[in-house]
């Protein structure tokens, strides 16, 4: 009976380091002297948004892909203008770091991939 149980717990042990969330940190990154607004990343299957990012600032969210797709941004200037930026292909399961750096008229997209 003993020796059951060792068994089934090295098995549950085996079989959950097995399992891990396969998740992309997209890293937000105002390079301008303004601030920007109304930041709406999208990308397969979800969307997220910043509100406000101050010069310099860094915002990041990990994010799991579950379909295959472009990385979209959008977002407001200082001035009010509104500018869209479609980024790399992303796809299903993909790891890493995508760093989004933004000026006032763009933005641009690395992709860091393990």
């Amino acid at each position: 009976m003993r020796t059951a149980r060792v068994c089934f717990t090295l098995f549950l042990f085996a079989f959950l380091a097995g399992c891990r969330a396969h998740m992309v940190k997209i890293k937000l990154v105002n390079t301008s002297a303004s601030s920007l607004s109304t930041i709406i990343v999208d990308y397969p299957s979800a969307t997220f948004g910043k509100d406000r990012l101050a010069p310099g600032e860094t915002f990041s969210s990990s994010v799991k892909l579950t379909d295959n797709g472009t990385l979209k941004v959008q977002f407001t200037d200082a001035n009010g203008g509104n500018h869209v930026y479609a980024g790399p292909v992303l796809h299903k399961n993909q790891e890493g770091m995508i760093e989004v750096r933004f000026t006032q008229n763009s933005a641009t997209a690395n992709v860091n991939s393990p």
